[in-house]
């Protein structure tokens, strides 16, 4: 047993290269809180969170309003034992998915440690496939998105995921620009975020087809998870459930309901790796291929996605991009990126990160 001394939490802000756009709104910068989880003995572990007004239904002041009290609900217990820390967390407070994310994520990073091994084989996993991130084309004009797309592929990225979700016509001649600027060699994958009509979505989904789409991500309100059945048995393109999906009870119904051929998983929505094991699970069961992404966290996040994908033959996809969008980063060690945007782990114990010194001292700390 080792137990839980104390929890540090750090309020930050990392600024972007250019400003992100999605169907949802424009991003300009990610707030980020980061979490130090010390042991007893004086092992840590390091968790984070960038919450999402739009998805989450969370910002930086809610999960800082809660991150003291609740940070305080997990002190002196077993670090081992994550049934009871998720338990003690869940009880505390309702949903506040991306602050327990954070605490979550440092308590695995810390327990993981402590048994001196990589979070992967800590989770029973082992290195046994190339992981490949993709890169993200931002929502904006026709000739816009077309140019990233080409600077994109010069950069030697062989996957291009395209926000779309806008206009479903327009989305249409998006994408069948940015194809025939690309060619055929690229693989193409696309993210709605939510923005087109039922109807509309099977519209654009089958205009959309001729130009080799992997997948569509999320194309209808997460309010309408119910009808995405419909949407999923009359496209030609297979559906990834993304903001419907949340939680074990979530990926059940969309298992039941038959809606989606693919699970999007976000660290950030399941409120830690804790449940994220168990949507895996699901999957598992009923032979559904995963993608594990993130909102515009820092490498600790997409350093727990490579780990996790190395847990199950799954996880098929990885949407890890998000680092790069930033100015800086503040993180060292955790996942590096190398030649064709392949992924690859430290193979030390946890998650092998830290949070440079010098960047924290610019920024609020809370001791628990």
């Amino acid at each position: 047993m080792m137990r839980i001394k104390s929890i540090d939490i750090f309020n930050c802000e990392l600024k972007l290269k250019k400003v992100f756009i999605t169907s949802l709104g424009p991003i300009k910068s990610s707030h980020h809180i980061f979490i130090r989880v010390v042991l007893e003995d004086g092992t840590y572990g390091w968790g984070e969170c960038a919450p999402s007004n739009t998805i989450n239904g969370e910002n930086i002041k809610t999960c800082l309003s809660i991150a003291p009290d609740l940070c305080k609900s997990i002190l002196d217990l077993n670090i081992f034992d994550h049934d009871t820390i998720n338990e003690k967390l869940n009880r505390f407070i309702y949903g506040n998915r991306s602050i327990k994310s954070a605490i979550d994520v440092a308590c695995y990073d810390a327990a993981s440690k402590k048994e001196n091994k990589p979070l992967y084989q800590y989770l029973g996993g082992k290195i046994n496939k190339k992981l490949f991130t993709d890169y993200t084309v931002s929502l904006d004009s026709i000739e816009k998105m077309t140019k990233q797309a080409i600077e994109i592929k010069k950069n030697g990225f062989s996957i291009i995921k395209i926000k779309v979700g806008e206009n479903g016509i327009q989305d249409i001649e998006r994408i069948k620009s940015i194809r025939n600027s690309i060619g055929d060699n690229i693989q193409l994958r696309i993210d709605a975020n939510q923005g087109w009509g039922i109807e509309e979505a099977v519209k654009t989904l089958r205009g959309m087809n001729k130009y080799n789409i992997e997948y569509c991500e999320a194309p209808i309100n997460k309010e309408l998870a119910h009808k995405l059945n419909y949407v999923k048995e009359n496209s030609p393109i297979k559906i990834m459930a993304d903001e419907s999906l949340f939680s074990s009870n979530d990926a059940i119904k969309l298992v039941d309901g038959k809606h989606c051929q693919y699970f999007n998983l976000k660290i950030g929505k399941t409120g830690g790796i804790h449940e994220a094991l168990k949507i895996i699970k699901i999957a598992e069961r009923n032979n559904i291929m995963m993608q594990f992404g993130g909102f515009i966290e820092s490498k600790i996040i997409f350093t727990v996605n490579c780990h996790l994908a190395y847990i199950s033959e799954n996880i098929k996809f990885l949407d890890c991009d998000s680092p790069l969008f930033h100015e800086e980063n503040p993180i060292i060690g955790g996942l590096e990126y190398q030649k064709d945007w392949e992924m690859k782990i430290q193979n030390k114990a946890g998650l092998s990160v830290n949070v440079k010194k010098e960047y924290l001292q610019n920024h609020k700390e809370i001791k628990c």
